[in-house]
């Protein structure tokens, strides 16, 4: 049976802004930056697979944010910084191997 998918790997980063004094939000801590870093590095590594990375709104995790999530594993990865894109990109998008420091399940076992 074919792929029926429209992107082996996609990408949703939290951009959910909160206003000032509200709980914890995405957004306001480079989600957007986050959007626009796998952008440009999916682009630049030219991977043999259909990905997309884009903007979200809540995940409904803010406490861990900024928040990654990436279908259609279900992986969700918290706390992630621009710094940490290449490496996501790199073992799990293009080698199937999620990153274990920036998953969720960890951050709720601390």
């Amino acid at each position: 049976m074919e792929n029926t998918n429209v992107y082996d790997k996609h990408i949703f980063v939290c951009t959910n802004e909160r206003k000032p004094g509200e709980k914890r939000s995405c957004g306001l801590q480079h989600g957007t930056d986050l959007v626009e870093a796998f952008k440009k590095g999916l682009k630049e590594k030219n991977l043999p697979i259909r990905t997309r990375a884009q903007k979200t709104a809540c995940l409904g995790i803010c406490t861990f944010g900024p928040t990654v999530a990436v279908y259609p594993e279900g992986t969700f990865y918290v706390g992630v910084e621009v710094s940490d894109v290449n490496e996501i990109i790199d073992s799990h998008i293009a080698g199937n191997k999620p990153v274990e420091r920036l998953l969720l399940q960890n951050a709720l076992k601390q």
